[in-house]
């Protein structure tokens, strides 16, 4: 009789190596971030830190959570995510198909390039009181800016994806018949993707950062929104605590947003990562 084999590490329980380094990344972070928390409040305890200056991070945590039970800063909360939303898709069905026109046709990159470096450069921010005096404040207001300083990072990263394509690729495609728009479909979209998915989260941070960033100038004014609740209380006296706690909302905000798109990206690209792990 032969001895049964052990059992195969490989089951759908056993961990793979990236996910053991990724568990090992997140380990890493928190416990980062758990002694940064730490020396602060020690620095407030000790008055190294004036808790005027710096409140005790043990109470901006406690204003955080009940900040949870505010429908006020949950209806802020909710405000920032839809302008989040709605400008985002707006900006993914604008810049994607103007990056691929950009990426695909040379003379109208070209014809446009003038135009197109003069706009970029123009921040967003400044251009915040014209647009609530053009739009009036709202909704609106923030998804035209939103969708002005968000393109860019999708309208070059697409162009750039295409930039990338194999040209050897393209020109194979091409003599088996296809016409140009079912070689840019087939081919070129496909592998400027990666590109475009950066580029998509490079548009969600300023997305976030232009509605909060909006809503602090213009205030209660905007609407709602995590930058009116804080301009709110930035007027009062004794409310930093409060103004911490709903900046360190917004900060999760992004995060679980950062994430959520690149958790979408791994799922949809998952042949570009299962490569570049092949390579790598």
């Amino acid at each position: 009789m032969t001895a049964d084999a052990p059992p195969s590490p490989q089951g759908p329980t056993a961990a793979s190596p990236a996910r053991k380094a990724r568990a090992a990344r997140w380990a890493r972070g928190l416990t980062g971030v758990v002694i940064f928390l730490a020396i602060a409040e020690a620095l407030g305890l000790t008055g190294a830190i004036p808790q005027s200056v710096l409140p005790l991070i043990s109470t901006v945590l406690g204003h955080a959570v009940q900040l949870l039970g505010s429908g006020r800063f949950l209806a802020d909360l909710g405000a920032t995510l839809g302008a989040w939303a709605v400008g985002l898709a707006l900006t993914v069905v604008a810049g994607v198909p103007l990056g691929v026109l950009l990426g695909s046709l040379p003379g109208v990159r070209v014809a446009t390039r003038a135009i197109v470096e003069f706009l970029r450069p123009i921040p967003s921010v400044a251009l915040i009181l014209l647009v609530s005096l053009v739009l009036g404040p709202g909704l609106r207001m923030s998804v035209t800016l939103i969708v002005y300083g968000a393109i860019w990072p999708v309208l070059y990263n697409t162009m750039a994806g295409l930039d990338d394509v194999d040209p050897v690729a393209k020109e194979t495609h091409r003599a088996f018949g296809f016409s140009r728009i079912d070689t840019i479909r087939m081919v070129s979209l496909p592998s400027a993707a990666p590109f475009i998915a950066t580029g998509i989260r490079l548009a969600s941070s300023v997305a976030i950062i232009l509605d909060i960033g909006a809503g602090y100038i213009t205030g209660r004014i905007n609407g709602a929104g995590l930058g009116a609740f804080i301009a709110d209380y930035s007027s009062g006296a004794g409310n930093l605590p409060v103004i911490l706690a709903a900046t360190l909302w917004a900060g999760i905000l992004g995060l679980v947003l950062d994430r959520t798109i690149l958790a979408a990206e791994h799922r949809l690209l998952r042949w570009n990562h299962t490569r570049l792990a092949e390579v790598s």
